[in-house]
């Protein structure tokens, strides 16, 4: 349904279209992301550094389309006042927590090489019915990642020695690591994670309560688990197989993750 909030604003079911256009800052990032990775494929300047930007802008356009997922489709849902909160414009400042989401992942990447996930948007999970739906919502941003890695990894596998540099090619098999360790990592029954958030709606009122009890430390339990060398250990061995499965050589990942970190020399 159409309407009009201020004369030629036009309104979506009451909700001012602007709230559904891309914002300044999201575009920024994909013209950054695209004008980097021109300057790693012609290997223009320092190739280093124009990897590290390829890089860091391509994980950021992964984050703000994570969570455009979470948004768009708890909107579709029955959470009407996303839209209001700012969600839907994939603009990374709008999140609850910026450090949290965009800050502390980039620095994880920088020096850990790991796709952390972030928790940036707050769903009105009263105004959703229906726990499949609510599943639904908790699906849509791994599925993003899962989406991203596959996508890399063809462009890699097609993509490679048909031109480009081999530094542009280490960014992308980066990127595509760096998106199958956030799809891994979201998929985990973690709570507060995507992960546990798909089987909260399923759990009985008992479990519920000690979920959401524990939901909040779920970034704190995450880290506890990877900071484990056994469970660490499990966890990367996990990761690495699923990358031979989709046919993503683990040494792209290791020169990639050598060139981003251009202030080494």
């Amino acid at each position: 349904m159409m309407g009009y909030d201020r004369p030629g604003e036009p309104l979506v079911l009451g909700v001012p279209r602007a709230a559904f256009r891309p914002s300044p800052v999201f575009l920024g990032l994909v013209a950054l992301f695209v004008t980097s990775g021109v300057l790693a494929w012609q290997r223009y300047g320092n190739v280093r550094f124009d990897v590290f930007l390829f890089v860091v802008s391509g994980w950021l356009v992964s984050l703000c389309l994570h969570e455009y997922a979470h948004a768009v489709v708890a909107y579709r849902a029955g959470d009407r006042d996303i839209a209001h909160r700012g969600y839907l414009t994939l603009n990374p400042f709008k999140y609850t927590h910026p450090l949290l989401s965009v800050g502390l992942p980039v620095l994880v990447v920088l020096l850990g090489g790991i796709g952390l996930p972030g928790g940036a948007v707050w769903v009105d999970r009263h105004a959703i019915p229906g726990r499949l739906r609510h599943t639904l919502v908790s699906l849509a941003g791994p599925a993003t990642n899962v989406l991203f890695t596959l996508v890399l990894v063809a462009a890699l596998r097609i993509g490679f020695g048909t031109g480009g540099s081999i530094e542009f090619w280490a960014g992308v098999g980066l990127l595509a690591f760096l998106q199958l360790t956030a799809s891994v990592l979201n998929l985990l029954p973690v709570p507060g994670l995507d992960g546990g958030n798909m089987i909260q709606p399923w759990l009985s009122p008992q479990y519920r309560r000690m979920y959401d009890l524990f939901a909040p430390y779920g970034f704190i339990l995450l880290f506890a688990l990877l900071w484990s060398p056994r469970i660490g250990g499990w966890f990367f061995n996990a990761v690495f197989a699923i990358a031979d499965l989709l046919g993503l050589p683990p040494e792209f990942f290791s020169v990639g993750f050598n060139l981003i970190r251009f202030w080494q020399g």
